[in-house]
């Protein structure tokens, strides 16, 4: 159908939208190719149901499992300043990608592509380049401490891969020796978000000093404990993971068949 447009917005007149032309199969053929496409809506449906299910309990086990009390046998509560050292980011822009060279996260990666770990970077830089950023070790959190909001705001993304990369400006590397998705999955508990919540500042841009995410305290107990938690977590990560796939799936399928069926020489 061909559309007018006034200015940047396209829009439809109501004689063009009258005169369009639909097939009309026989009312049998039309209830059974609804009859189709209804069963791959269901089942999207379903799916999408069964992910904020699983979500929900995910976010449960996750508060629950690392949620602890001052006193409590084994664990410590330290400050992220005791725990390891934070190093500031410096320099990298967009315009600094390349198609190869070292791996490199940006800052604004974090919160928009990121998820909660990685072991490939999305991005590369120059080794030229790479030189003179921060680097990040296998096991270190790479966090922002720039975002438009409070909530994205310290957000992080472990890195899991073999080799060193780098990040840049916004961004600092957390360097430490715990395990590193225990560490990871703190940064996620409402104990975390309250802290950073007073510390961070700002309008329009929220940022968060150093210093004061060094004050931030995370119950660590003992390395035998963390790595249970963190199979524990993995296993939810994993099932949501798998259903997100899953609906991805069955969603391209219904495209496919609703063109097909749909589609009338």
């Amino acid at each position: 159908m061909e559309n007018s447009k006034k200015g940047s917005i396209p829009y439809i007149t109501l004689p063009m939208l009258q005169n369009y032309q639909i097939p009309l199969p026989p009312l049998p053929i039309q209830r059974r190719i609804v009859e189709i496409l209804d069963k791959f809506t269901s089942l999207v449906s379903s799916l999408d149901s069964e992910i904020a299910l699983r979500q929900k309990q995910y976010e449960y086990y996750r508060n629950k499992l690392l949620t602890f009390e001052e006193g409590d046998e084994g664990v410590e509560w330290k400050s992220i300043g005791e725990i390891g050292r934070l190093v500031r980011g410096n320099g990298l822009q967009k315009t600094d990608f390349t198609d190869k060279g070292v791996g490199c996260i940006h800052y604004g990666q974090i919160y928009t592509r990121l998820g909660f770990s990685c072991d490939k970077t999305l991005s590369f830089v120059s080794p030229e380049l790479a030189s003179n950023l921060t680097v990040i070790e296998p096991g270190n959190l790479v966090i922002a401490c720039t975002s438009e909001n409070v909530e994205d705001v310290c957000k992080s993304v472990v890195w899991l891969g073999s080799d060193n990369i780098v990040t840049g400006g916004h961004a600092c590397v957390f360097k430490h020796h715990e395990e590193p998705k225990y560490i990871g999955y703190c940064f996620l508990t409402y104990s975390f978000f309250n802290q950073k919540r007073k510390y961070a500042y700002g309008a329009k841009v929220i940022d968060i000093k150093l210093d004061k995410l060094s004050q931030i305290k995370l119950p660590i107990p003992p390395k035998s404990v963390q790595h249970s938690i963190v199979q524990t977590l993995d296993t939810f990560e994993s099932l949501i993971a798998n259903l997100k796939k899953e609906r991805e799936l069955r969603q391209k399928q219904y495209e496919y068949y609703r063109e097909k069926l749909l589609t009338f020489e």
